[in-house]
């Protein structure tokens, strides 16, 4: 692989090379988030999304192949926007969330970034991830992978989260319950 940077716009299918300062910027943005979310600082995980974010993870399907879809156009565990994701965030802080009392122990593992120029001075950033969760002494651990597909608009002091879709690996989650963000 060679250090140069893409250059052609209109090809908006062409990753970057990971010596591009648009992925190395877009790499960074998705450690420093998974940093943010492992350390449990849900308010600084809301400052890095955008007003407008779209949150959507789709249910997931088992079909014949050339089925032609692999998800549920119209059903999912998540979907929602900058009011869903504060809500989330503030029921956290209240006695209501049994879920995530005692908190979950997690460590995301972010990987196979590739970064996309989308025309619009937008980044399109696909890029894997592994979410290791521990609750309490005695229950086994979650392992739950997925493929993500962010929209990453530029912001004056970096760069905001404006869309997420994830494709999680299984269509039936073996986690008791999904009080976290992937």
């Amino acid at each position: 692989m060679t250090g140069t940077t893409e250059t052609n716009t209109a090809n908006v299918n062409v990753p970057l090379r990971y010596t591009d300062p648009d992925h190395q910027d877009a790499h960074q943005f998705l450690v420093e988030e998974a940093a943010t979310l492992d350390r449990q600082d849900f308010a600084g995980w809301l400052r890095l999304l955008a007003e407008d974010i779209r949150y959507v993870m789709p249910v997931r399907v088992t079909t014949a192949r050339g089925a032609g879809f692999d998800s549920l156009a119209d059903m999912g565990h998540f979907d929602e926007d900058m009011y869903a994701l504060r809500k989330r965030v503030e029921r956290f802080g209240t006695q209501h969330a049994w879920t995530e009392d005692p908190p979950s122990r997690t460590r995301r593992l972010v990987t196979n970034v590739r970064t996309f120029r989308t025309g619009h001075g937008e980044l399109r950033v696909e890029s894997y991830l592994l979410l290791f969760r521990s609750r309490g002494d005695t229950r086994d651990h979650d392992l739950l992978s997925a493929g993500r597909a962010d929209i990453l608009r530029p912001a004056p002091d970096g760069h905001r989260l404006a869309r997420r879709e994830i494709t999680v690996d299984e269509s039936v989650l073996r986690t008791q319950n999904l009080a976290l963000f992937l």
